[in-house]
């Protein structure tokens, strides 16, 4: 009976362990390959439940997933002969396990190639191009062609697909900032004085074209003042010699009291006149009758 249970016991292990050694999963996210001796023999990219042969067959795991590349940052120089600090990053993910694992064999390694790539290519298209090009809307463009030439040199024979490489950074070398800054410093203190040259060019003419309208204004305004006071001069005239012609004796009894008003209003008026002069005539005669 103990020999039975024990029997029984050796039996589940053991088929508990060619389960284990013959049978994995392949999750979402993954690809799998069975070596056999180091040597491929099957490649299971769906999910699900797998078999291999136990103890004589392994497998190996690669992502399905989009991969991140980091290459180290790089010095460049541009086709304006501008020297710039470029740091990269790129994205990729294995098209083909069979020639990944038998050009690249890990991830790691993998990587390590991807970024020397990228730093070359990079090299190579940003010395076609300016700085001006570098930090305009080309800059797509360029990354863009940066990502293509990259693909024509890994796709062919490693089995991976550059998804998308960008520009995180482009900075000038510590060297050649300083020298920037005061170059762009001169440039805006130059534009600046321009503009203050031309907004006092500016200031003037308004000025002058304000003093000139001011002047045409005041000059008719005096001419409308001139023709007004005229034609006001005028009909006075008239209305003194209407009154005149009516009434004579009271017109000239009301310029004299005019006269009387405005000779004698001040306080401190003195006048020397002759009493029996025509101008006192009417303080002994209401009638005002000239004196002989």
């Amino acid at each position: 009976m103990v020999k039975s249970h024990t029997l029984l016991i050796f039996v589940l292990l053991l088929g508990f362990l060619l389960i284990n050694q013959s049978a994995f999963v392949v999750t979402q996210g993954e690809q799998k390959m069975v070596l056999q001796f180091g040597k491929p023999v099957a490649q299971h990219t769906e999910p699900g439940l797998k078999f291999k042969t136990p103890f004589v067959q392994q497998v190996k795991t690669f992502s399905t997933m989009i991969l991140s590349l980091d290459p180290e940052p790089e010095e460049v120089i541009l086709a304006d002969q501008k020297r710039m600090i470029v740091d990269t990053f790129g994205r990729y993910k294995i098209k083909d396990m069979l020639l990944f694992n038998n050009t690249l064999t890990s991830q790691q390694l993998a990587e390590g190639r991807l970024d020397n790539i990228i730093n070359s290519i990079a090299r190579e298209v940003l010395g076609t191009v300016t700085l001006d090009d570098l930090l305009s809307v080309k800059r797509s463009d360029i990354m863009a062609e940066i990502r293509k030439q990259a693909n024509e040199a890994v796709s062919a024979d490693m089995g991976v697909e550059i998804v998308d490489v960008r520009i995180v950074r482009a900075d000038l070398p510590d060297q050649t900032l300083q020298a920037v800054y005061d170059r762009m410093r001169t440039e805006r203190q130059r534009e600046a004085a321009t503009f203050r040259a031309e907004g006092q060019q500016i200031s003037q003419e308004i000025k002058s074209k304000a003093d000139r309208e001011r002047t045409i204004l005041l000059a008719e305004a005096e001419k409308q003042s001139q023709i007004s006071r005229g034609e006001g001069d005028e009909q006075a005239i008239r209305i003194y010699a209407e009154a005149f012609r009516k009434d004579p004796d009271f017109y000239a009894f009301y310029r004299t009291m005019q006269a009387y008003r405005e000779g004698l209003s001040g306080d401190n008026t003195t006048m020397i006149l002759s009493p029996d002069g025509d101008f006192f005539r009417y303080f002994k005669d209401a009638q005002g009758t000239p004196r002989k």
